[in-house]
Formats: structure tokens, C-alpha cells, sequence
């Protein structure tokens, strides 16, 4: 736990450590200022009301009335500061978290889930601000509380706090087994909410999906199970707390009734004054109640610690694809592009074997092949979401191990069959990497992409918000939103995957128009299925297991009578005898 401490403070800003620490210097002050009125209390019973003299009555409870007030505000400030800090704090521990996932490599993602990373984001962040805004504070507060009544007391009367404070050792056991059998648990637990958060984002990501298969109740049993694992963790945690508690409570109770029966025994043999049982009366919960608190604050402590586990991970998670040391600084991009003998393999499992070819600038290299070929492959190693296993990437003659990130990516522009659109304006989609671009400018790559069409009759035009994932929009037109998304940032090399997939043939013929024609220098990478996609390039590939089988022009392929003469003949009905 105290690591998760130690990292929590090192992420608050100078001053709000400050803040924090006078904020815990007036709790400090104000447990010392409990001291006062039993201390009074003292007086008004023995000076006072024993005494039969009135005349220091008025002074001694406005005294009382200024302390107490005078604590309550104190503390009011106190609470009101930690509340701020602790929501500054977590804002900026949450942006850059934020800033952590935006340059967390594939891998990354590969391996957690957004339902997961989402809860870590939310729940286990407001922990840690809980952490800051109460738990520390009241740690401080119960320690704090005991040590300075424990104190006062024994200077009044030794032996009745001696009786009192006998009970804490035993007190300290039972929270000692509780802490222990109670973390598991709560780590237990924060999983099983990560499940459900999980489940549900699945869910909700995937309703259409759902509704087209009609398992609306499945997914409602899939969640209930999940809900159901997450309500049997809390009710396990909390029986072992209702354990526990009465524990407490016994102790606590046995710490007014030794004060009331001790106390009084006392009093007859003269070893203690009425005015002194009241301030045992008065402070006997400053002892009692810090045990009390106790077993709430080892449960908050147990989840703070857990939920902040799980931050740290993400926080010094470190990507594995990063700028090397040496990389250098590049012009635009030319768009010549080189696999020199790449082999690519993910958790044992071989994916790429030996794979090599070169595109010159401007060309077009189209590659297809069954699926779980590798295709996909190919412009992830080319885009450096992943590394090469095995031997080089070039991009312009130069590794892209040792181009900047920003600048190998940002000099491709990608369109996959996978659409992506943001809940954003059409304009806002297809401006997406490029927000210099002018409404005009917008218009004309959205015309090449042949989404003008449909995208001025939309009710506001290019104003109009586009749903989630480009819900409302049919698959043809999610691709041409996409496609003119890629073409906005006006690219050096233009990665195409399955991007004509869900167009009429007519439709991709006129987009295969307007690529030739682009007003920049662009090399094009296009993966398709369809011969119609592909017959022009310059160079065709055929990926079949993770290795190039066949590659050449169109015609070329035609003549080996390959895996790409079989495919031709199959999409134009031709027997293969005839074909040519």
C-alpha cells in the first residue's frame, strides 16, 4: 500500500501538496482543540455547579461556544480544500493517463479490454480521489483523536485510562485478520466489475449485431451472470465485514460501560472528582470511536489500494513501439516503399514468413489473398503499429524503425473495411486529420471519395452529426466517408483495405478514376478481394499463409494460372480453360 501512497503524492502538483499538508496540519490542530471543551466541562461541573458559584458560567460557556464553532469552521475549510485539491489532482492524473492510452502501441489494446481500461479510467481513478479527500484526512483525524485524549487522560487519571486503552491490543488482532482475508477479495471483486463494464460496453458497441441475430436474451443471461458474479463478491466482502463489526462495537461499548463503572468506584474513594468523570464521559468516544472507524478505514484502504494497483499499471506502462534514439527528422514523405525478407510472429504464433517486394514512388501495389493470409499484416508493419520479427520495413530507402512515429504515420493515409467515424459533423469526419482543411477543400475530397453525393442530401449537409460508429449510415457510405477521411490529409503513401468492399461496381469504378487523377504525388497500397480493385496496379501480390505465392501485373498472374488465375475465373464466370 505504500507504494500506491508514495505514487499518488509524487502525481500531486507543488501546490497542492502544500494545500494538502496545511489541510492536514488543521486537522491536526483540530483534534487538539477537543481537548478544550471537556476541559471546560471539568471547570463548570467543579467550579461551578459543585462549587454553588455561578459568576464564571457566561464566561466559561462562551468560551465553549467560540471553540466549537471556531473547530467546525476550521474543519469545514479543511474539507472544502481537500475536496478541491483532491478533484484537481485527479483531474490531471486522468488527463494524462488519457495521454498514456493515445500512444499505447496495438499491442496495448490487444490485450486489455475496453470495459476494463474504461473502469480503471473512472471507478479505481475516484479511489484515489477519495483517498485524498477523506480516507488520508481521516486516518490523521482517528490517530490523532486517540493519541491526544489518551494523553489528557492518563494526566488526569492514569489508572481509569489504563482500563480504557487495555482493550486495543485486542482490537488490533481482530483488524489485523480482517485486513488480511479482506484484500483478496476486494481484488476478486474489481475484477469481476471490470467483467461486467466489459460485458455491457460489448454489448451496447455491438446492439445492432444483437438485434440482427435476435439474442437479446442470451446477452441479458451473459450479463446476468456477470452482474450476478459482481453482487456475490460485494456480498462476500461485506458478510466478512458483518463479521467483523460486532466485534468492534462489543469493544467500543465495553469502553463506556469500563468508563461508567470505574469512573464511579472512583469518585467513592475520592481518587476522582465529578468534574474529571465527565471529561473521561466527554473524551471516552475520542477513544472509542477511532476503533470504530478503524474497520471502515482498513475496507477504504483495501479498495484504494486495489483500484490504485490497477492505475499504476496503466500509468507506467511503457508501449513497446516508441521513436528510437537515433531516429531523424524527415522531409515529406516520397512514398517508396521496400519488405526486405520480414518475417512477423505474435505470442508464437508465425504470421509473416520471408517477405519481399518493392514499390517505387507513385506506383500501386495491390495485394490479396485468403483470409488469415497476412494482408492486414502488411499495413500494420508498414505503419509500424507492430515490428518486424524478422528483417526490414523501408519506407524512402530508410528503416521506419528509425522514422518519427508522427511523421511515418502522418505521411500515410489509411482506409479500412473496419469504418471507424467519430459522433461528429460529416465535415468533422473527414477533416478528422487535417482541421486546416477549408469547407471547400472538405467538399472536393468527400466528391473523389464520391460522398458528395449522399452527403448534401443529409438534413444539415456536412453539418450533420454523424451517430456513433456511422450509425445511420449504410456500409458503402461509411467507406466513402472513410476513404475521403484518408485522402484529407493528402498523403504520401494511401493504404486502401477492402475500403470499395460494400460500393457497386460503378461506384468503385468512378473512385479508381479519381485516384489516378489526385492532385498530390501518392504511392497506393490496396487490399481487396475483388480482381476490379486490382488489375491496374502496378504490381499485385499473393499472400497465401504468410507468404508471397505470387506477385507481378495482372497479366503476368494471368498467365502462371495461380491462385490469381483461379480467383479471376471464379468473379468473371469464366471456365478456366478459357481463360486467359
Amino acid at each position: 500500500m505504500g507504494k500506491q501512497i508514495k505514487w499518488l503524492w509524487d502525481n500531486m502538483d507543488k501546490p497542492y501538496r502544500r494545500r494538502h499538508i496545511v489541510a492536514l496540519c488543521v486537522c491536526v490542530f483540530t483534534c487538539l482543540l477537543l481537548l478544550v471543551n471537556p476541559a471546560l466541562s471539568q471547570r463548570l461541573i467543579d467550579d461551578v455547579i459543585v462549587a454553588q458559584n455561578p459568576e464564571p458560567l457566561l464566561s466559561i460557556l462562551a468560551v465553549m461556544l467560540v471553540v466549537k464553532l471556531g473547530r467546525e469552521g476550521l474543519r469545514y475549510m479543511m474539507v472544502i480544500f481537500l475536496e478541491k485539491d483532491s478533484q484537481n489532482v485527479i483531474f490531471n492524473l486522468r488527463r494524462r493517463l488519457f495521454e498514456k492510452l493515445q500512444y499505447n502501441d496495438m499491442r496495448f489494446f490487444d490485450l486489455h479490454r475496453t470495459g476494463d481500461l474504461m473502469t480503471r479510467m473512472s471507478a479505481d481513478l475516484d479511489w484515489c480521489r477519495h483517498f485524498l479527500s477523506y480516507i488520508d484526512y481521516r486516518i490523521i483525524d482517528s490517530v490523532c483523536t486517540f493519541l491526544f485524549a489518551t494523553v489528557y487522560l492518563s494526566i488526569v487519571n492514569w489508572k481509569l485510562t489504563l482500563l480504557l486503552i487495555g482493550i486495543t491490543p485486542v482490537l488490533l488482532l481482530i483488524t489485523k485478520f480482517f485486513s488480511k482475508h479482506v484484500r483478496p477479495r476486494f481484488v476478486f471483486m474489481r475484477e469481476k466489475l471490470s467483467e461486467m463494464n466489459a460485458a455491457a460496453q460489448e454489448n451496447i458497441a455491438g446492439n445492432r449485431v444483437v438485434k440482427a441475430f435476435a439474442r437479446e436474451e442470451y446477452e441479458k443471461e451473459r450479463f446476468e451472470q456477470k452482474n450476478r458474479a459482481f453482487m456475490d463478491s460485494h456480498l462476500r466482502i461485506n458478510k466478512l465485514w458483518l463479521t467483523f463489526f460486532p466485534m468492534i462495537e462489543l469493544l467500543v461499548n465495553a469502553i463506556q460501560l469500563v468508563t461508567v463503572f470505574v469512573g464511579g468506584l472512583f469518585i467513592i474513594r475520592g481518587e476522582l472528582t465529578p468534574g474529571e468523570l465527565a471529561i473521561f464521559t466527554g473524551l471516552s468516544w475520542a477513544v472509542s470511536n477511532p476503533m470504530r472507524e478503524l474497520g471502515n478505514l482498513i475496507n477504504d484502504l483495501q479498495r484504494f489500494s486495489t483500484s490504485a494497483a490497477k492505475v499504476m499499471e496503466l500509468h507506467y506502462g511503457k508501449p513497446e513501439i516508441v521513436d528510437a534514439p537515433d531516429a531523424a527528422e524527415h522531409g515529406r514523405m516520397e512514398g517508396e516503399i521496400e519488405f526486405r525478407h520480414v518475417s512477423f510472429r505474435i505470442d508464437n504464433k508465425l504470421i509473416l514468413t520471408d517477405v519481399s517486394f518493392s514499390v517505387q514512388p507513385g506506383q500501386t501495389v495491390a495485394v490479396m489473398g485468403p483470409t488469415g493470409s497476412g494482408k492486414t499484416t502488411l499495413i500494420h508493419l508498414l505503419a509500424r503499429f507492430y515490428d518486424a520479427t524478422e528483417g526490414e520495413v523501408l519506407v524512402d530507402g530508410c528503416d521506419v524503425k528509425l522514422w518519427k512515429l508522427h511523421q511515418l504515420r502522418g505521411g500515410i493515409g489509411t482506409a479500412t473495411q473496419d469504418v471507424f467515424l467519430f459522433s461528429d459533423t460529416v465535415e468533422g469526419n473527414i477533416a478528422f486529420g487535417n482541421q486546416e482543411l477549408t469547407l471547400d477543400e472538405v467538399k472536393d475530397f468527400a466528391r473523389r471519395a464520391d460522398a458528395a453525393e449522399f452527403a448534401e442530401k443529409l438534413p444539415e449537409g456536412y453539418d450533420t452529426i454523424i451517430g456513433e460508429r456511422g450509425v445511420g449510415l449504410s456500409g458503402g457510405q461509411r467507406q466513402r466517408i472513410a476513404l475521403a477521411r484518408a485522402l484529407a490529409v493528402r498523403p504520401s503513401i494511401l493504404v486502401m483495405d477492402d475500403t470499395t468492399s460494400a460500393v457497386d461496381s460503378e461506384t468503385e469504378l468512378y473512385i479508381q478514376q479519381q485516384l489516378r487523377s489526385l492532385p498530390f504525388p501518392c504511392t497506393k497500397f490496396i487490399i481487396a478481394q475483388r480482381i476490379s480493385s486490382m488489375r491496374d496496379a502496378d504490381l499485385i501480390l499473393v499472400l497465401q499463409n504468410g507468404k508471397i505465392t505470387e506477385q507481378g501485373t495482372h497479366r503476368e498472374l494471368l498467365e502462371k494460372r495461380g491462385y490469381y488465375w483461379q480467383t479471376y475465373c471464379l468473379q468473371y464466370g469464366i471456365p478456366m480453360q478459357e481463360a486467359v
